[in-house]
């Protein structure tokens, strides 16, 4: 079980301290929020925000893009130091291509899926990837409230490929956290419920004990 801490809610004025912070604090791996105005309604990081993340930390930087053209920003966002790159199927461009684009550049291949698609659509690529991004909440913006619908998209996936990694995100807190992974989900992006407390290693220690 991971805790994939999202810095879309961090100090942007001292990230670095943010996320060595993070860091101390057990956190499993960095999630980083990319948003271009188009795919979702919010602009977030681009690929030097994340090269000046990269001496920060050994741990991984998750990157998620939400942007409408993967293809053309993966390459930069993987020589910046992305470890994990998720993109989502309903973003343009073919996704096997995008899916060995990510491969061929050095990275691990995420896919996920906008809450109103069915996970059903993700067949094709099951084997291709790496891991599985379901949004229990529509992709944008943090502090939205977890949507425990979603997780039978969780279970459809742990009967369709159940070795494949599946990574939620969206709501995930102390109380919430507990039923995604009862329903199979082994990594958990978590934002608010972390960034912004007083105490960030309790945060983290609190959702690895509320998930078991």
């Amino acid at each position: 079980m991971k805790i994939a801490v999202s810095i879309l809610g961090a100090n942007f004025a001292d990230l670095g301290t943010e996320v060595r912070q993070l860091d101390r604090a057990g956190a499993d791996w960095v999630h980083v929020d990319v948003m271009d105005g188009h795919f979702v309604p919010n602009i977030t990081f681009g690929p030097n925000m994340v090269h000046s993340l990269r001496p920060l930390t050994e741990k991984p930087l998750d990157v998620h893009l939400m942007i409408s053209q993967p293809q053309a920003y993966i390459p930069q966002f993987i020589q910046a130091g992305a470890d994990v790159v998720t993109f989502h199927l309903e973003a343009e461009g073919d996704p096997a291509q995008t899916i060995q684009q990510i491969h061929a550049a050095g990275a691990k291949a995420g896919i996920s899926v906008k809450p109103v698609t069915p996970v059903t659509a993700l067949r094709p690529y099951l084997s291709q990837v790496d891991m599985v991004l379901i949004m229990s909440v529509e992709p944008g913006f943090g502090g939205q409230k977890f949507n425990p619908a979603m997780l039978e998209k969780v279970r459809w996936l742990k009967k369709e490929a159940p070795q494949l990694p599946v990574e939620i995100d969206g709501g995930i807190n102390p109380d919430t956290i507990h039923a995604a992974a009862e329903a199979g989900v082994e990594i958990f992006v978590a934002g608010s419920a972390i960034v912004g407390k007083a105490d960030y290693k309790a945060a983290v220690t609190a959702l690895h004990r509320a998930s078991e």
